[in-house]
C-alpha cells in the first residue's frame, strides 16, 4: 500500500490562494479540512472527505488533535466508495474509542458492499448466509446464535405465503431466515425486539415490470434486511443485552411462468386475504410474513424495515429515512435515536383511516391503495403493513428507508449503498 495521505482539521481560514472560503488546502502530501463551527461540522468534514475521493487519493491517515470520534466517523462516510471502500487510519484516540470506530466501520461498510453488490452474487439464500456469517463474526462465541433459514416449498407448508408468491417465479429459491439473538442463554426469557427486514435481493417489478432506468438499481431493494442485520451487529458489538429476534424475508421478484401474477389472492395463516393488484407492490407482502413471525415469538416492540416507496424517496429524497407508526410514544424513542446516531429521520403519517384505503372487491385487503394517484403512498403501504400487526397503535414501527441507497453520488456520499439507518435502529435497541 502506498504511503497513506495525510488530513489535520484548522479552525482558521485557508489561505485566498485556495479559494474563498476554502474547506480544503494543500501542502505536498498532507491535506488540512478548514473547519467552520458555526455551520454544520460533521457535513462539513463528510464533504472534504468526498472531494479527497474523487481525486483517487487510495489511503488517508487521519492526524491532529481536533479529531474525535465522530468526526473520523464523517470523514470515513465521505471517503467510502464502492469499487474501494474506505482506506481511513484514525488518528490516537483512546482504546476504547478506536474499537468503537472499527467495528461501525466493519459493519457499515459490509452493508453497504452487500448492497451494492449485483443480484448474480447475492441471492435471497446467500444474503441470509452473509447476514449470519456477520453476526458470527461480531459475536465472536460471546453471545452464542440459533438460526433457522426456511427455504423453498417448506415456506409455503409453514404457512409463509407472501414470501413463498413473490419468490416462486426464480430458479434462485425464496427463503426466510429465523436469527435469535439471546443474550442470557434462557430460552424462556422473552423477545425483547423483533427486526423485520425486506430482502428482494432482485426486483424486476413482475408482472407490473419495471422499466429499465427504474431496474437497473434494483439489487438495493434488500437493503431493509441488510440494514437490520447491522443494526442488529452494531448493539451485539456495543454489548446489546436484550434478547432479539432478527427475520430477513428473502426472494427475487422475476417473470416467469411460475410467477405470482396480478389478480392472484394470497391467503395469510393469519386470516388475512390479499389481491394482487401490482406485482411491483411485493416488499409488503415478503414482510407481512416477518411481522406474523415475530408476533407467533411474541416479540414486545418490532421494528420493520424496508425500501418500500418510491412515495417516501418523492417525500423526502435520498437524504431522510422515514418512520412510520401509531405509536407515538416509540416513535420519538426512534426520532431521538436517529438525531443522537447524526442520521436524518422524518415522520410521515399513518393513521387509521389510511387501513380503509386499500380496500379489494375480492379479498380482505389490496397490495396497493384503492384511490388511484390522490393516496399517500407510503402511508397506505404502512396501512398494509399494520393489517399484520394485532395491535398496530402499539410497539411497532415502519422505517421506509429513502435514505439507504445513493443513485448517483453527490457531495456527501458516494453512489450506493449508505448505511444510512444503521446507527439509528442500533441506537434504538440499546436503548434503556
Amino acid at each position: 500500500m502506498s504511503q497513506p495521505f495525510l488530513v489535520n482539521l484548522s479552525d482558521q481560514k485557508a489561505h485566498p490562494i485556495w479559494g474563498e472560503n476554502a474547506l480544503l488546502s494543500f501542502d505536498q502530501q498532507q491535506a488540512t479540512i478548514h473547519i467552520d463551527y458555526i455551520n454544520d461540522v460533521l457535513s462539513q468534514v463528510q464533504s472534504a472527505a468526498r472531494k479527497l475521493d474523487n481525486m483517487s487519493l487510495p489511503n488517508m491517515k487521519l492526524t491532529g488533535e481536533q479529531w474525535n470520534s465522530d468526526l473520523c466517523w464523517a470523514f470515513c462516510q465521505g471517503f467510502y466508495n464502492a469499487k474501494t471502500g474506505a482506506n481511513v487510519e484514525f488518528p490516537e484516540l483512546d482504546d476504547e474509542a478506536i474499537s468503537a470506530l472499527k467495528n461501525k466501520k466493519l459493519i457499515s461498510e459490509w452493508v453497504r458492499e452487500t448492497i451494492n453488490l449485483g443480484p448474480a452474487l447475492v441471492t435471497p439464500e446467500v444474503l441470509c448466509e452473509k447476514a449470519c456469517l456477520l453476526l458470527e463474526q461480531v459475536c465472536a462465541d460471546k453471545v452464542p446464535l440459533k438460526y433457522k433459514l426456511i427455504l423453498g416449498e417448506q415456506l409455503n407448508a409453514d404457512g409463509y405465503v407472501g414470501i413463498y408468491e413473490v419468490g416462486k417465479g426464480s430458479t434462485n429459491m425464496p427463503c426466510m431466515l429465523q436469527l435469535d439473538y439471546n443474550p442470557s442463554g434462557d430460552q424462556d426469557a422473552p423477545v425483547d425486539f423483533a427486526l423485520v427486514g425486506k430482502g428482494i435481493t432482485f426486483d424486476s417489478g413482475g408482472y407490473s415490470l419495471k422499466p429499465s432506468a427504474s431496474m437497473a438499481a434494483m439489487k438495493s431493494d434488500m437493503g431493509g434486511a441488510a440494514t437490520v442485520t447491522g443494526a442488529l451487529a452494531l448493539a451485539a458489538a456495543n454489548g446489546l443485552q436484550k434478547r432479539v429476534k432478527l427475520y430477513l424475508c428473502c426472494a427475487e421478484n422475476m417473470v416467469s411462468g411460475k410467477a405470482f401474477k396480478l389478480g392472484d389472492v394470497i391467503n395469510y395463516k393469519n386470516g388475512v386475504s390479499v389481491e394482487v393488484l401490482n406485482t411491483d407492490a411485493e416488499g409488503r407482502l415478503v414482510l407481512a410474513d416477518g411481522l406474523i413471525a415475530a408476533q407467533e415469538d411474541g416479540a414486545k416492540l418490532i421494528i420493520d424495515a424496508a425500501t418500500l416507496t418510491g412515495a417516501a424517496k418523492a417525500a423526502v429524497g435520498r437524504d431522510y429515512n422515514c418512520i412510520l407508526s401509531m405509536d407515538d410514544e416509540f416513535t420519538e424513542s426512534a426520532l431521538e435515536a436517529a438525531k443522537d446516531s447524526n442520521e436524518k429521520l422524518w415522520r410521515l403519517p399513518l393513521a387509521p383511516f389510511h387501513l380503509q384505503q386499500i380496500s379489494s372487491a375480492f379479498a380482505d385487503i389490496a397490495n396497493i391503495h384503492s384511490g388511484g394517484e390522490s393516496m399517500a403512498g407510503a402511508s397506505t403501504a404502512a396501512a398494509f403493513l399494520a393489517k399484520f400487526v394485532e395491535k398496530p397503535e402499539q410497539n411497532w414501527v415502519h422505517f421506509d428507508l429513502s435514505g439507504s441507497y445513493q443513485l448517483a453520488a453527490n457531495g456527501l456520499w458516494s453512489v450506493g449503498g449508505k448505511g444510512h439507518g444503521i446507527e439509528t435502529i442500533s441506537t434504538l435497541l440499546l436503548k434503556d
